[in-house]
């Protein structure tokens, strides 16, 4: 049965088969300003479009339901408003990946002109940002900078070092531009061929790939696993070593969290797509599985394949950075237990040359050291909590400090060379400074004694919302004048080590009872 709309000014027809709008609009329809971050759990806010004039969840939104209506994506917005909020985001650095920003923009703009921060921050209660820490988008949106981020505009900025910055923080090449800010940034399933195959993985046979004409035809085939939050408190998996100790610490499992789920597509015997188009989800893709599946699976069945994770995939099979237990004296020695990682003891020796680095096989996800700063993180915030200075000198020859105030303000200074663009220096240190709030307050996902994950939706990784988000002040000192490197690294760790502090070193982390 046929299914009319109006999308973006023009009439489209397709069958109504019971696809979601989401569906309908990236696989039938070639409509990719709308993201799939999470579908269909609703819970991410990457696909949001409007459906006569009101925002609208794409992919838990049934397609019959736009019969007669008008659905409007970022594309079909006003040319006008596009550029007002293109600048905008730009001018704030409140797009760094721009895998979110489509859907937040197309929320925002439904706001009206110069919306308040409350109903800005209530808005973006529907979504998830995980790069730029909220404050530059609710900038972007109010046109009021509370911090001295935006010394110039985006007209004239120049934005080859401001990628260059990027780059450097990010740990891949990026882009910024106008085009990123409209979600027009290369990623892998907005740029695979038509005519792919789609390939999903197999819920039932552990490393298997499903492969059909459609994602959806895929997922249906695969068993896919729906996403759910589970009641269970996320709990450290490991036990605090013995000893009288003046510093203890236990991490949990979290979920890095990036909004981009890993794609990538390839032709027969051609090179795949790479899943980093416009970001390093902060070391949580660098050795995904996709690439390698859609370059065998192309030239297994002689045709273009698009590889695609759902976001419980993602969470099931993507890595995390390794929890630890741990037990310092005053002088530097002690016990560190770590999930077993490649690499993860010499990257805790080389802050704690003298702690005891003991490496325990537990059931769980996979583990990386290729997580942001993983490892000499967790050594860097024992060692400041030992002298009760939460400043940080990162391997790499940064560093920073920070406070949380006794207003709640978080108050960073950061070294890392010449800034090349401060606007974008600037975002990225508060997307790490709440990417460490996050840490050490709320951030958790529950793992079973069996290595199962219970939390595998959006909304259960303990991911601090915007309106829960407190102000975040950067300071740049660029007095030498040295070769650039990252600084966002060290922003993190730095962050992380003031939270406990203020928290007054609680032991266990998430230090929150209830988790964002």
């Amino acid at each position: 049965m046929p299914l009319a709309f109006t999308l973006d000014g023009r009439r489209v027809e397709v069958d109504d088969d019971g696809s979601s709008l989401l569906e309908v609009l990236r696989d039938r329809l070639h409509a990719r300003s709308a993201k799939d971050g999470c579908s269909p759990q609703g819970q991410c806010g990457c696909c949001t479009v409007l459906v006569d004039g009101q925002p609208r969840v794409a992919c838990v939104t049934p397609a019959r339901r736009v019969e007669g209506r008008t659905v409007t994506t970022l594309d079909g917005l006003d040319e006008a408003d596009r550029e007002r909020w293109a600048d905008g985001f730009l001018a704030c650095g409140a797009s760094q990946c721009g895998f979110c920003t489509p859907g937040i923009i197309v929320r925002l703009n439904a706001l009206g002109p110069q919306p308040s921060r409350d109903r800005v921050e209530q808005a973006l209660l529907a979504h998830l940002c995980r790069c730029t820490g909220w404050q530059t988008i609710v900038d972007a949106a109010t046109g009021s900078v509370e911090h001295t981020a935006v010394e110039h505009t985006a007209a004239d900025r120049d934005l080859d070092a401001a990628a260059s910055r990027a780059t450097i923080e990010g740990g891949t090449p990026q882009v910024v531009s106008r085009d990123v800010v409209l979600g027009r940034a290369g990623f892998a399933d907005d740029t695979a061929p038509r005519d792919s195959l789609v390939a999903v993985p197999s819920a039932t046979a552990p490393g298997e790939w499903v492969v059909a004409e459609t994602l959806a035809d895929a997922r249906r085939l695969a068993g896919k696993v729906q996403g759910r939050r589970t009641t269970i408190p996320p709990t450290p998996p490991l036990a605090l070593p013995p000893g009288d100790w003046d510093v203890r610490l236990r991490t949990t499992w979290v979920e890095p969290g990036y909004l981009e789920p890993d794609a990538s597509w390839c032709e027969p015997g051609g090179d795949p797509f790479t899943p980093l188009a416009n970001g390093g989800a902060f070391g949580g893709k660098v050795r995904s599985v996709a690439p390698d599946a859609a370059r065998r699976l192309a030239d297994d069945h002689g045709r273009p394949v698009r590889v695609v994770l759902a976001r419980e995939d993602v969470v099931r099979l993507g890595p995390k950075r390794p929890p630890i237990a741990a037990g310092l004296r005053r002088d530097g020695t002690g016990i560190i237990r770590v999930v077993r990682t490649h690499g993860i003891a010499e990257a805790i020796h080389a802050v704690l040359p003298d702690v005891e680095v003991e490496e325990v096989d537990v059931a769980g996800p996979p583990t990386s050291t290729d997580l942001r700063a993983a490892g000499w993180a967790e050594a860097a915030i024992l060692r400041a909590a030992l002298d009760a200075d939460p400043s940080i000198a990162a391997p790499n020859g940064s560093s920073a400090s920070a406070v949380v105030d006794a207003g709640g303000t978080v108050r960073i200074a950061v070294r890392c060379g010449r800034p090349l663009d401060t606007t974008v220096l600037r975002s990225y240190c508060i997307g790490a400074a709440h990417m460490a709030l996050g840490w050490v307050r709320s951030e958790g996902i529950a793992v079973d004694a069996d290595g199962g994950i219970h939390d595998l939706t959006i909304r259960s990784f303990g991911i601090l919302r915007a309106k829960d988000t407190p102000r975040i002040v950067v300071d740049i000192d660029d007095a030498d004048g040295s070769e650039p490197v990252n600084g966002s690294d060290a922003v993190f760790v730095a962050v992380a080590a003031a939270a406990w502090k203020a928290a007054g070193y609680p032991p266990d982390w998430p230090i929150e009872k209830g988790r964002a």
